[in-house]
C-alpha cells in the first residue's frame, strides 16, 4: 500500500541494523539451520519457479482487482484452485465485513476536441459512475481547496467538463528514478531516528501531507476518515450543480504515468458524484492554460464502471500445509489481494500475493515434514484501511480494544508480509525484539549472497497503531507480524497507485529471490523446537 512498508512494519522505521558473517548456529540464541533444506528450497525455487505464472493471472488476466470487484472474485477462484492443486488443504474464502460495494471499469476514453483533437490519456476514480455514453462540453477551471470555495462556484458549473484542483508544476527529471539499496542506503534507512520526534514514516509516495480540510488530488486519494470527508463534501456538491464530467491530474507522476485511486466512496450511503477521471498533468494542465488564455476548450468522455452490490461481504483467500507434530502451532505468509484501478495492481500487490503463493507451493511440493502449520493469507481491502487482515486478526486472535485472547493467540508463530512492490528482500524486520533478530540473523546467513543482508528493528517500540500495510495489523496486538525491507526500484516513481502498475515493471530475479527467502523463512519457523519469541503484548487500547 506505501512505499518502504518494511519502515511500517518495524514500528514507524524505529530500527537497528544489525550486520552479521557469523557462522549459522554460532550466534547468541540463533538456529542452527537445516542446510541440505535449504538446497532443495533454492533448487525449487529457481529452476522450477511459477511465480511470475502466479503474477501473471493476478495482474493480467484479472488485474485491476479493487476490492470486492468482480475481477477481484475471479482471481480469488484462481487462486483456490491452484492452491488446491499444490495439495493444500482448508482452501477457503474467509469473509468479513461488510465492506460495501465492488466497482470496476467497464470503458474509458477522453479526448480534447477543440481547438485541436488530442487523445486524453486516463482512467476513471474508484467509485464514480459512468457518463451513459459520449458526454461533449466545454471545459472549466474551478480548483476547489476547501469547501469555502464551493460559493464562488455555485450555479457556474451545470453541464461542464469541471478541472477541479491547480495546474500542477512539472519538473526536469534529471536522475534515474529506478533504484536498487547500498549497504550505506540500508544502513540509514534502518538506525534509529530521533525518539523526539513522533509520526517518522507514512505518507504517500511524492504526496506532500494535505493540511486539515485542504482540498489536493492527495486529500482525495487517502485512505483516513478526513479523506473520506472530503470526498463525500466534494461529491454531494459537483452532483448538486449538475457537474458532467470531473478531472484531476492526479496526485504525483508525469510523462504518462498518473497516480490516482479514489473518487468515491464503497459505503453505499455516501454520496455519488459525478463520473470523474485522472488525466496525465501534461495534458491538465495544457487545457488549463487554454482556459487562461481565454479559449473555450471542448472536451469529450465516454465512461462506464459497474457497481457491484450482490455481495456487501469482503473476505480474504487461506489456505494451509497441516503440519505434523504441532499442527495447531501456525505460521502465516501473505500480501493483500486488492489493488487499485489505474493498472493491473502488478507490484501493489501482485508480487507480495505470487510470492506468498509461490512460497507455499515451494514447501507443498518438496513434501518435507514441517511440524508447525504453514498458512498463506491473501487479504482484501487493504488498500481501503487494512480491512481484511484487521478483521482476520481480531476475530482469530484477539480484539485490540479489549485483548481478550482467544486459544488461537498463543498458537499463532509468525506471519510474514510482502508489500514493497518488485524489488529484492534486503532486511527484514525483528520488532525491536533481540532473541528475535538473533535468530533471524542465523537464518540470513547463508543466503546472504542473494542480496539480503540484515536484521532491522533491534530497537523498535511497539506498534501504536495498525498503519502501511498488513503485518502491522498483527504487531498491533502483540503477535509477530514481520516485514521485509525491499529495493525500492520504481515503486514510488512510477508503479504505486498508477497505471504504471503493470506486469512488465516486475523484475524476474527479484520476486523469484522473494519467494525463496520467504519459504526458507516459514519452513525454518515451523520446523524450530520451539515458537519464536516474542515482545510483552501492549496494553489494550481504543485507539
Amino acid at each position: 500500500m506505501k512505499l518502504l512498508r518494511f519502515s511500517l512494519a518495524a514500528a514507524a522505521c524505529s530500527a537497528t541494523l544489525l550486520f552479521t558473517s557469523v557462522a549459522p548456529g554460532q550466534e547468541q540464541d540463533g538456529d542452527k539451520v537445516d542446510l541440505g533444506a535449504l538446497t532443495q528450497i533454492k533448487n525449487e525455487a529457481f529452476q522450477h519457479s511459477q511465480v511470475m505464472d502466479n503474477l501473471f493471472y493476478i495482474s493480467e488476466v484479472y488485474g485491476p482487482r479493487v476490492n470486492n470487484s468482480r475481477n477481484h472474485r475471479a482471481a480469488a477462484e484462481w487462486a483456490m484452485k491452484q492452491m488446491k492443486a499444490w495439495g493444500l488443504e482448508n482452501v477457503h474464502l474467509e469473509k468479513w465485513g461488510p465492506f460495501g460495494d465492488g466497482w470496476q471499469i467497464k470503458k474509458y476514453y477522453g479526448a480534447l476536441e477543440s481547438p485541436a483533437y488530442a487523445s486524453l490519456l486516463g482512467f476513471p476514480l474508484a467509485w464514480t459512475p459512468g457518463t451513459n455514453g459520449p458526454v461533449t462540453a466545454d471545459a472549466i477551471l474551478a480548483p476547489l481547496h476547501s469547501e469555502a470555495d464551493f460559493a464562488q462556484y455555485k450555479g457556474k458549473l451545470k453541464g461542464k467538463i469541471v478541472l477541479i484542483f491547480d495546474p500542477r508544476e512539472l519538473a526536469l527529471h534529471t536522475e534515474t528514478e529506478a533504484h536498487r539499496l547500498t549497504d550505506e542506503e540500508i544502513e540509514a534507512r534502518t538506525k534509529t531516528p530521533d525518539p523526539s520526534h513522533t509520526g517518522f514514516g507514512g505518507g504517500r509516495p511524492g504526496a506532500p501531507a494535505p493540511r486539515p480540510g485542504e482540498y489536493t488530488p492527495a486529500s482525495l486519494s487517502t485512505a483516513a476518515p478526513s479523506g473520506r470527508i472530503l470526498r463525500n463534501q466534494v461529491n454531494a456538491f459537483l452532483k448538486e450543480e449538475g457537474v458532467a464530467v470531473a478531472l484531476t491530474p492526479g496526485y504525483n507522476g508525469d510523462g504518462g504515468t498518473i497516480f490516482a485511486s479514489y473518487g468515491g466512496s464503497q459505503d453505499p450511503k455516501d454520496p455519488v458524484g459525478p463520473p470523474m477521471a485522472a488525466i496525465t498533468p501534461e495534458q491538465y494542465n495544457r487545457i488549463c492554460r487554454l482556459l487562461q488564455h481565454g479559449m473555450t476548450p471542448k472536451l469529450t468522455f465516454d465512461i462506464e464502471t459497474e457497481y457491484q452490490k450482490e455481495d456487501p461481504m469482503g473476505f480474504n483467500v487461506v489456505g494451509e500445509i497441516p503440519g505434523t507434530t504441532k499442527a495447531d502451532e501456525v505460521v502465516m505468509v501473505g500480501g493483500h489481494f486488492d489493488s487499485w484501478q489505474g493498472g493491473t495492481g502488478a507490484t501493489d500487490n501482485g508480487t507480495g500475493s505470487a510470492v506468498a503463493m509461490e512460497a507455499v507451493r515451494i514447501l507443498a511440493t518438496l513434501h518435507k515434514p514441517m511440524a508447525r502449520t504453514v498458512r498463506v493469507a491473501l487479504w482484501g481491502g487493504e488498500e481501503e484501511g487494512l480491512y481484511g487482515s484487521l478483521a482476520y486478526v481480531q476475530q482469530h486472535f484477539a480484539p485490540r480494544d479489549t485483548m481478550k485472547k482467544t486459544p488461537e493467540y498463543d498458537k499463532l508463530d509468525v506471519y510474514f508480509n510482502d508489500d514493497s512492490g518488485s524489488g529484492k528482500f534486503r532486511a527484514v524486520s525483528a520488532l525491536g525484539n533481540a532473541q528475535l533478530a538473533a535468530i533471524f540473523q542465523s537464518w540470513i546467513a547463508p543466503v546472504k549472497d542473494l542480496g539480503i543482508e540484515a536484521v532491522a528493528g533491534l530497537t523498535a517500540g511497539p506498534t501504536t497503531q495498525p498503519g502501511g500495510t498488513d503485518s502491522t495489523s498483527f504487531s498491533w496486538i502483540g503477535l509477530d507480524g514481520i516485514g521485509f525491507m525491499q529495493d525500492p526500484l520504481e515503486y514510488g516513481t512510477r508503479t504505486h497507485h498508477s497505471n504504471m502498475d503493470l506486469y512488465d515493471r516486475v523484475q524476474k530475479g527479484d520476486v523469484m529471490q522473494g519467494a525463496m527467502i520467504e519459504a526458507w523463512f516459514a519452513y525454518n519457523a515451523a520446523t524450530r523446537s520451539a515458537m519464536l519469541p516474542r515482545i510483552e503484548t501492549p496494553a489494550a487500547s481504543n485507539k
